[in-house]
C-alpha cells in the first residue's frame, strides 16, 4: 500500500477511535443526531401500507402478527425531517418507531427467552378509546461467551458513494469490531459488477486488519447484489460454528440491478438462504435512491433484522450498545396473538405490523416462518380498542422457538389483560411515539391528535430529558411540528 494511503487509513481509524471513546451516551450535541449532508428522496420505494381498520370482536376475536424489533423506520424518518422535509406516509411503520425504544418490562425467568406482560389506559387522541400495549422482553446474553461467525457484505456499486452512504458504511462496521475477540471469525465480501472476497474468516481480535480491509473500499459499478449474498453465504457457510453466532450483515441503499434484482426475485433467493442456519442483518444507508421495500423484503425473508443508520450515534446504538439484540438470536419464529374478549372490546385495531399480519390459522401452525428476536430488547405492539365492558379484556400469546434447534418444537407465553388506566411513563411515551406517527402519516384514524399535544406529554415526562434517545424524539416532534406548520 502507498505510504499516503496507508496513513488516511490509519487517520480513518483513529478518528472512529476517538469518537467511540466517548462512552455510551452521546455528548456532542445535536451534531450526533443531524448529519452535515443533505438527501435528495428522489428514487426511494417503499412497500405500500395499508392501515389497519378496527375489526368487530364479534366477527373475529383473534388478532395475529409476526414480532421483530426492527427499527429502520425511525432512523430514517429522522434524516429525512433533520432534512427538512416531509416524510412518505409509506416509510412511517409505527411499530419500528417505538420499538426504536427500550422499556421497562419485566425480565423473562432464567430458564426462558421471552417475557410477556400488557397494559391498558387512556387514548390520548380518542376520548371514547383505550389504548392497550403488549410487551416483549428478551433474556440478556453475554455477548463476549457467544463466538461469532460474521460476514460483511458490503455494497461498493457507484450508488454508494458518498460520505453519508460508504463512508458511514465504513466507519459503522469500524464500531462493530470494537468487542470482537481471538474467538470469533469475520469475512468481507463486496460487490459492485461482480462479488470479491476482501477477508476470509481472519481473527476477529485482528482489528487493524480488518478495519484497514474495509476502509480501502471504493464505490463505483453496477450492482450484482444477488451474486455478493450467494458469495456471502458461501463464506459463512465455510467458516460456520457450531453453536455460535452464523451471521451475515449486508450493508446497501438496497439498489440491486445485475441479475437477480427484482423484490420477488431476492425473495426466492433469501428464503433458501434462510434453511442453512445463517442468519441476516440488513443495514441500510442514503437517500435518493433507497430502496426500503427491498431492504425489508430481504430482512422478513432472510430470518433477519432491519435497521437504517443515519449517523454515528445510530451506528454506535446498534453495532454497540445493542450488540446482543443486533446479532444475537434467542427466539426463531416469533408472532404473536391477542384475543379479545367480545363482552368487553367491542372493536379493536392493531397500530402498525400492517406487513407482518398473520392468520389465527399460520401463529397455530408451527411451521410458520415468523420474527427473529435478539437478545436484551423490549418489542411492543399498540391497540387502539373500544371498550363495552370491564373486567378481563384479552389474552395477549407469543410462540416462539429455540433458535439452537432445527426442530419445530415451540414454547408459548400468556398474558392476561385487564380494563384500566396505566399511566406510567413508559406508556404516556408510547402514546407520544404512536400519536406522531398517525400525524406523520396523515392517518385516517388519528382523530384529535396534533403535534402540541405530543409536545406536551413529552414535556411532562422525565425520560424525555435524563434518555438521550428520547430527548432527540422530543427534538424531532418540534421540528416536524415546524415543517408540516402544526
Amino acid at each position: 500500500m502507498k505510504k499516503g494511503k496507508w496513513l488516511a487509513v490509519m487517520l480513518a481509524v483513529l478518528c472512529v477511535g476517538v469518537l467511540s471513546a466517548c462512552g455510551s451516551a452521546p455528548k456532542g450535541g445535536e451534531g450526533w443526531f443531524a448529519p452535515d449532508y443533505t438527501f435528495d428522496e428522489s428514487g426511494d420505494s417503499f412497500n405500500e401500507i395499508t392501515e389497519n381498520d378496527f375489526i368487530l370482536t364479534e366477527t373475529e376475536a383473534k388478532s395475529s402478527f409476526s414480532l421483530d424489533a426492527n427499527s429502520a423506520s425511525y432512523s430514517y424518518m429522522r434524516a429525512v425531517l433533520n432534512d427538512g422535509r416531509h416524510v412518505d406516509k409509506n416509510a412511517v411503520r409505527i411499530e419500528e418507531m417505538i420499538n426504536y425504544f427500550s422499556y421497562d418490562y419485566p425480565a423473562p425467568e432464567a430458564d426462558e427467552a421471552v417475557a410477556l406482560s400488557a397494559n391498558m389506559g387512556d387514548c390520548p387522541w380518542n376520548d371514547a378509546h383505550k389504548l392497550m400495549t403488549v410487551g416483549v422482553r428478551t433474556q440478556e446474553v453475554d455477548v463476549g461467551s457467544v463466538r461469532n461467525n460474521l460476514v460483511f457484505l458490503v455494497d461498493s456499486s457507484g450508488s454508494m458513494y458518498g460520505d453519508d452512504r460508504l463512508g458511514l458504511l465504513q466507519n459503522a462496521f469500524a464500531l462493530l469490531t470494537e468487542n470482537l475477540t481471538e474467538n470469533d471469525r469475520i469475512s468481507v465480501v463486496t460487490y459492485a459488477g461482480d462479488a470479491r472476497v476482501i477477508l476470509r474468516g481472519v481473527r476477529g481480535d485482528e482489528g487493524v486488519r480488518i478495519r484497514q480491509a474495509v476502509y480501502e473500499i471504493e464505490a463505483g459499478g453496477s450492482t450484482a447484489g444477488a451474486k455478493g449474498i450467494r458469495t456471502a453465504y458461501e463464506i459463512a457457510a465455510e467458516n460456520y460454528i457450531a453453536g455460535g453466532n452464523n451471521r451475515v450483515i449486508l450493508a446497501t441503499d438496497g439498489d440491486f440491478n445485475v441479475g437477480v434484482s427484482t423484490q420477488a426475485g431476492l425473495e426466492k433467493l433469501i428464503k433458501e438462504k434462510r434453511e442453512t442456519g445463517i442468519y441476516l442483518s440488513v443495514l441500510g444507508f442514503g437517500m435518493g435512491n433507497y430502496k426500503d421495500d427491498k431492504m425489508e423484503t430481504l430482512a422478513k425473508n432472510g430470518n433477519g433484522n432491519y435497521a437504517y443508520v443515519d449517523s454515528l450515534f445510530t451506528a454506535r446504538k446498534i453495532l454497540v450498545q445493542e450488540m446482543g439484540g443486533t446479532l444475537v438470536t434467542v427466539a426463531r419464529d416469533a408472532k404473536a396473538q391477542v384475543t379479545f374478549d367480545p363482552t368487553v372490546v367491542k372493536s379493536y385495531r392493531l397500530i402498525g405490523y400492517e406487513n407482518k399480519l398473520l392468520t389465527p390459522e399460520q401463529f397455530e401452525d408451527d411451521k410458520t416462518d415468523a420474527g427473529e428476536l435478539g437478545a436484551g430488547l423490549t418489542v411492543t405492539a399498540l391497540y387502539e380498542v373500544e371498550l363495552i365492558g370491564e373486567g378481563k379484556a384479552a389474552i395477549a400469546a407469543v410462540r416462539y422457538k429455540d433458535p439452537g434447534t432445527t426442530d419445530d418444537a415451540v414454547t408459548e407465553v400468556t398474558a392476561d389483560v385487564a380494563t384500566g388506566n396505566c399511566d406510567s411513563e413508559d406508556f404516556r411515551f408510547i402514546t407520544a411515539v404512536a400519536e406522531f406517527g398517525l400525524l406523520l402519516r396523515d392517518s385516517a384514524y388519528k382523530a384529535d391528535a396534533s403535534f402540541a399535544a405530543v409536545v406536551e406529554r413529552l414535556n411532562a415526562l422525565s425520560s424525555a430529558e435524563s434518555d438521550v434517545y428520547r430527548k432527540d424524539f422530543k427534538t424531532l416532534v418540534k421540528k416536524a411540528a415546524d415543517i408540516y406548520n402544526m
